[in-house]
């Protein structure tokens, strides 16, 4: 009687015929290479086996670099796809309190935000009307205060859009609802010459919504838009 383990008839015919089978199965493959190195003894280096493991090793990186390359690649065509929505429906309204409010309402759930907020520099305060009015969305701020609330009061040089997490809100930006805030996108407003700056700032709850490491490309587009828009109201 032989000593070695027959193989069944079916079993082998299959195998001669699909070899794909065997070398496509990663679990198989390692067996029958582990069963190899068994079979060579404990004194013989095997440099295929070795070279082999590297291969594999490098492959499963590979792998994994490229889920998250495909996976970076859907969120921002995701992202590049909501802000464009939102740019449309801030451009829909034909009066300018309508297209204000629409930045807490509407804008802002298209962009999944907790809360949007529109800071403008003035030295006549907010005594106007329509400043009351809009008062879930506006807010007026002496000159200066965009700059010194984007620095947090350091020498640090301002950036068109600020990423930063919080561990609460300014009272001046949110009100009521500053202690909820967690993270925040700052876009300063450029209204053309001989106008004061303004902000508008996107409040999450969620800390991890803007951090610094964030691109903030699309977020310079939007504010762009907003600009061109506001100069229009407010010429």
């Amino acid at each position: 009687m032989s000593s070695s383990p027959e193989i069944n008839d079916s079993l082998r015919e299959t195998i001669i015929s699909r070899p794909d089978v065997i070398l496509e199965d990663q679990d198989l493959m390692r067996a029958l290479i582990a069963a190899n190195e068994r079979s060579m003894g404990g004194n013989i280096v095997d440099l295929r086996g070795i070279a082999m493991e590297r291969l594999e090793a490098r492959l499963d990186r590979l792998e994994d670099t490229h889920r998250s390359v495909i996976a970076a690649a859907y969120e921002n065509l995701a992202g590049t796809n909501q802000v464009h929505r939102a740019i449309l429906r801030m451009l829909d309204p034909v009066d300018f309190e309508p297209f204000l409010r629409d930045l807490g309402g509407e804008v802002a759930d298209i962009l999944r935000v907790d809360m949007v907020r529109l800071v403008l520099e003035s030295v006549q305060g907010d005594s106007d009307a329509a400043i009351q009015r809009l008062g879930s969305v506006l807010s007026v701020a002496e000159p200066g205060f965009i700059d010194s609330y984007l620095a947090e009061n350091r020498s640090a040089p301002v950036r068109t859009v600020t990423l930063r997490q919080l561990q609460t809100g300014d009272r001046r930006i949110y009100g009521d609802k500053a202690d909820w805030m967690r993270s925040e996108a700052c876009l300063k407003l450029d209204f053309g010459p001989g106008r004061l700056p303004g902000l508008l700032v996107m409040g999450a709850e969620d800390p991890h919504q803007f951090t610094p490491l964030q691109g903030t490309d699309l977020l310079a587009f939007f504010a762009g838009v907003f600009e061109r828009a506001m100069r229009r109201w407010l010429s």
